[in-house]
């Protein structure tokens, strides 16, 4: 590797996380081939909780390490608080982050950092593997088909796709501090700090490639209950009043999308008339999509397992 010297600091807020969960993403970093990190830890449990206690104890192992700064915030403040006052005491050169249940592929911030620098990005963004508890692939994001990245291209194609997944975003520190960080909303904190990066213009480079793992658990969380639904109808809402950019067949996309996320949504949370319901909606609003959209899924899932057993 080229010998560069900019430091990369790594924002990981955490809140109700069992510790072992903690200590994996911590190791992850730890672990990467890139030397130059500081590891920024936002403890975003309430002060009197159990979470705050344990994670206090367990962070007394990294008092010596000068490379891990741990923040306790006086209140639970959400996602995105949490995030931007990780961003305030960050000294890097370089931002990205990583929730405190996932994990980094140890070459994650090396290939990027290294992606930046060529490009000369303000900000960039990779593919996305999301697995099960067992660590079986679930979903796959990627983003291949986006050619453009011309600032109403990255637009319309965040519209209508989200280029999303917070570990995989990168930015040069002062754009991000420029751009005021996360938005403090509940439910889609990394679609609404892509959309600010885009709208003001920010050079954002696509680095084709996947060294980060999401847990999908089973056993709740934000993302699966009400303030998903409730979420979701918000961000569609607010999506309308782009709808002039659009074509009628773009909207279409939209519209499917949208039914199809909250059939999933519905399901997650036990509501299964309202999932069928929409599913019947995300059909209609578009066979086409369903049928194209349904065996992309599909295909991308197959062909990362094939990859994940390969590597085993």
């Amino acid at each position: 590797m080229k010998d560069i010297d900019q430091v990369v600091s790594v924002i990981m807020p955490t809140y109700k996380r069992a510790i072992q969960y903690l200590l994996r993403a911590i190791n992850s970093i730890k672990a990467q081939t890139y030397k130059h990190i500081e590891i920024v830890i936002v403890d975003d449990n309430p002060p009197d909780s159990k979470y705050r206690k344990n994670v206090i104890e367990f962070m007394k192992k990294y008092n010596d390490d000068s490379s891990v700064i741990y923040v306790m915030n006086a209140k639970n403040l959400g996602g995105s608080l949490a995030r931007n006052n990780g961003i305030n005491v960050a000294t890097g050169d370089f931002i990205t982050f990583l929730d405190d249940d996932d994990e980094y592929l140890p070459e994650k911030i090396e290939k990027q950092v290294m992606f930046m620098l060529e490009h000369n990005c303000d900000m960039s963004f990779t593919d996305l593997k999301l697995v099960n508890n067992n660590k079986v692939v679930v979903d796959y994001r990627e983003y291949s088909s986006l050619k453009k990245f011309d600032q109403m291209s990255l637009l319309k194609y965040h519209l209508m796709r989200h280029l999303t997944g917070t570990p995989t975003f990168m930015y040069k520190t002062e754009k991000l501090k420029q751009i005021g960080g996360f938005e403090d909303v509940k439910i889609g904190q990394e679609f609404f700090l892509m959309l600010k990066s885009i709208e003001n213009n920010l050079k954002i480079c696509y680095l084709k490639d996947c060294n980060v793992i999401a847990y999908r658990h089973s056993d709740g969380g934000i993302s699966q209950g009400k303030s998903k639904i409730n979420g979701e109808m918000a961000i569609y809402d607010f999506k309308k009043k782009y709808f002039h950019l659009f074509t009628q067949r773009e909207k279409m996309f939209i519209r499917f999308r949208y039914h199809a996320v909250m059939m999933i949504a519905y399901k997650r949370n036990k509501n299964y008339l309202k999932a069928l319901f929409n599913g019947i909606l995300m059909i209609v609003s578009s066979p086409v999509d369903f049928i194209k959209e349904f065996s992309r899924f599909i295909f991308n899932i197959i062909k990362n397992r094939g990859l994940e057993n390969e590597t085993v």
